[in-house]
Order: structure tokens, then sequence, then C-alpha cells
């Protein structure tokens, strides 16, 4: 048997699960600084609800991992946390709103690979449910802002209303019962460019007169203010008027400098009601240190407003208003890689010590310094000195402390800064208070 990976998984050794948990903590702290709590939601649930009206669409459906119990019951692997949470709460009516929750888990979809993109992975989410307010949206984006802010990386908002993408379609004289379809070729912008989802578009049973003037409207350029005034003026249907409103109010509470009015931004899934935004690197060229440079273009975060899903679960045709947006941890690490924002630590130990025929003294020597705070190990392999401090410095442990039977009698221990070599004879007291 040869012993492999499925496609679109992966292991993650520690070096590398060591700088996830460290992102996914700051996001973690960010998420709570902005007041929400964390929720967990199974990893497998039944299809029927992940394919109800709402949930998600017929594309993602088409990548959902699906499988059977032993009852023959249909159920499948989650595809993102949305959904899941839309369950919880349609479970749950009764709970105090605003629910401001964040769910950091796994995820599977069964499409295709690319860099920073797998079967299995990450999303680390935050949603408001129970008002309408544009406000709940704003500190969505903010919590974006915030985070990239604190990792040093370049990103450009985007934002725009589903309302906004029906009025056009309405304005230029589309079917409403292509409306989705269409929606769902306008998400392709990016990836394929203009020309080709307009032939997209046409195929789909679309006139050439329509496919003109909606590609007129899409290429618009200018300053977010420039764009809503060019939108005004292309049509004022009561689509486009309130979703104008939306994102006029939500600029107004956000900070310009990287969030920007796209009036050709989708989002694939036909769950999104009303505003959605997606978060993309400023400059998409990444130059690494080696000075090779790699074209980066998949999004590192994308959400918006859904105000159907928990109503349908609920019943009764009433809309429940909810507003969110996930971050991908998949292409966030892949950038800061690429840009060099971290090194590779093999270890989370701060100190390493070597008994030297001291091994009793040391078991306590280390309870010690754990009781500081301070991340210990020891050698319990019974290895020299020499390839101990080998095995420290492939580890890239930063300390390691010596304790022979010379420096037990003098209650000291000799500290080594595995960087400089230096090395100093200190008590305990004194190497916690250098390594706190």
């Amino acid at each position: 048997m040869e012993l492999m990976n499925a496609r679109g998984v992966r292991d993650f050794p520690p070096e590398e699960k060591i700088i996830r948990q460290k992102i996914i903590d700051n996001l973690r702290r960010v998420f709570e600084l902005y007041g929400f709590v964390p929720l967990e939601t199974p990893i497998i649930e039944r299809l029927d609800v992940l394919s109800a009206k709402y949930a998600g669409g017929a594309e993602i459906l088409k990548e959902t991992f699906q499988l059977s119990d032993q009852g023959g019951r249909d159920l499948c692997l989650r595809y993102d946390l949305t959904v899941p949470m839309c369950r919880f709460v349609g479970m749950n009516p009764n709970m105090k709103m605003p629910f401001k929750r964040y769910q950091i888990g796994r995820v599977y979809r069964d499409g295709p690979i690319k860099l920073g993109r797998y079967r299995e992975f990450w999303q680390c989410d935050v949603d408001v449910v129970g008002t309408e307010s544009m406000l709940a949206d704003a500190q969505c984006v903010q919590i974006v802002q915030k985070f990239f802010k604190d990792v040093d990386m370049d990103v450009v908002v985007e934002i725009n209303s589903r309302k906004i993408l029906d009025g056009i379609l309405e304005a230029v004289g589309i079917d409403q019962n292509k409306w989705i379809s269409v929606i769902l070729e306008i998400d392709k912008l990016k990836k394929t460019g203009i020309d080709s989802v307009m032939d997209s578009i046409e195929k789909l049973g679309v006139g050439e007169d329509q496919t003109i003037k909606l590609k007129s409207i899409l290429c618009i350029t200018g300053s977010n203010t420039e764009k809503i005034e060019m939108l005004k003026n292309f049509a004022n249907n009561d689509n486009i008027k309130s979703g104008i409103e939306q994102i006029e109010e939500l600029i107004g509470y956000l900070d310009e400098s990287n969030a920007v009015f796209n009036i050709g931004l989708a989002r694939g899934l036909s769950y999104y009601t009303d505003t959605v935004f997606e978060v993309f690197l400023t400059n998409e060229v990444i130059k690494k240190t080696d000075g090779e440079e790699i074209t980066f273009s998949s999004s590192l975060c994308g959400g918006g407003r859904y105000n159907k899903i928990i109503g349908d679960y609920i019943g009764g045709g009433k809309e429940f208003p909810a507003t969110g947006i996930s971050f991908g941890i998949e292409p966030i690490i892949e950038v800061m890689k690429l840009l060099g924002k971290f090194e590779m630590n093999p270890s989370t130990t701060t100190v390493f010590i070597i008994p030297i025929q001291t091994q009793k003294e040391c078991v306590k020597i280390a309870e010690q310094i754990r009781s500081a705070g301070i991340n210990c190990d020891l050698d319990i392999m019974g290895r020299g000195i020499s390839k101990n401090l080998g095995f420290a410095n492939s580890n890239k442990i930063p300390y390691v402390v010596f304790a022979g039977p010379d420096e037990i009698k003098q209650n000291k221990v000799k500290l080594r800064d595995m960087v400089t070599g230096e090395e100093e004879m200190l008590s305990l007291k004194e190497v916690c208070e250098k390594l706190k």
C-alpha cells in the first residue's frame, strides 16, 4: 500500500500548525474585541438541511460531499459554516438578539484544486443575526480591516448589494427567471474577464442589446461617489434605490481607504439578498523574498447579508435578518508565506533543559519554570550534551538550561542563548524573569 493523502487534503506538521494556530488566535482575539461569542456545529449535516431552498444554491451543491449512514439517511459534509449556523438559530428561535457569533472550523468542497484552494479547508466566520441595521454589516467589514492591518497586509474590501444587481438586470430588461443564472456568470468576472462573461450570458438566451447595456454599467470606474452617481443616472428603479441606500450608509461607517464599491461584485452563493463583500490583495502580484513574482488572485474573505435562510427553516415565510463574513485561512496563510511574514518554527518551547546526571532535580526545575508561564521542555531521551544541543538547534529553541551537580549545589543553572551563544549562571527566579 502506498501511503499518501487524498487529493485536496493535507497534513500540517508542527512548524505549519503553529503558524496556523497563531493566525487563528489573532482572528479569535479580533472577533471577541468586537463582542462576538463562539459557536460549534457538527461537520456532518443532513443533506436536506444543506440543500434547502436558500442554502447555497445549485452551484455549491455540485461540490458537496454526500454520504449515507447505516440507516440509509442522506447526509453530507458541511460546505460552509453559515448554513449550519442558520440551522442552529432556526432550532433556537427564542434566543436573545442580536446573536453575534464566530465559528472556526473545517469545511469541505469537492471542487477544483489550485494555489490557495483545497477540498478540506478552514473557515473563520463572524455573523450577526437579528438586525437589518447596516451597523452590523459595517462591523463585519471593520473586523476585516482590523485583522489585516494587524498582520500588515494590504487588502481591498469590495462591497456591493445584490439588490443593485437585481435592479440592473431589471433595467436592462433581462427576464427575472434568468437573474440567478446571470448573476452566477457575473460572479466569474475576475476569473474569466468581461468578454467571456458576456459570451456566457448571451448563451443563456440574453439578447445582444441587453448584454451591451449590461457590459456598459459593469465596466464603469471612478471613486465610490462617482460610481454611485453613474449608477443613479443609468437607472433608478426600487431595487437600485434600495441597494444604493445600503451602500451609501455602509460606506459612511467605514474607513474608505480600502473599501471599494464594485458594481460587478456578485458572490456566487444564491442565498445573499442584500450587501455582499469580498476581500482581495491590493496588489495581486506578489514579489517573494527570493525575487520571484507570483500572481495571487484568490479572495481572502467573502460574505454578505442573507435575510431568507433562517426564516425558511423557521417557516411562515418570515425574513430573519442576518449578515456575516468568512475568512479563508488557507489563502491568507499562502499569502503570508509568499510575503515572508513569519518564520517557520517546529517548536513552541522557549527553554530546553539538559540534565547532567540530575534528572530528578531537572524535573522539579522544569515545573518551576512552567509555573511562571514559560514554555519549557527537558531531555527525556538520555542523550549527551552535544546531541541535546543539536536537538535544540534543529527545533529553533531559543534558550537552553544546563543543570549539573555543581549548578544544583549553588541553587543555580547555566542559561545559554542559542542565537548569541552567551551563557550566564542564574538562579531560577532570574531565569524566569529573563525569559518572561
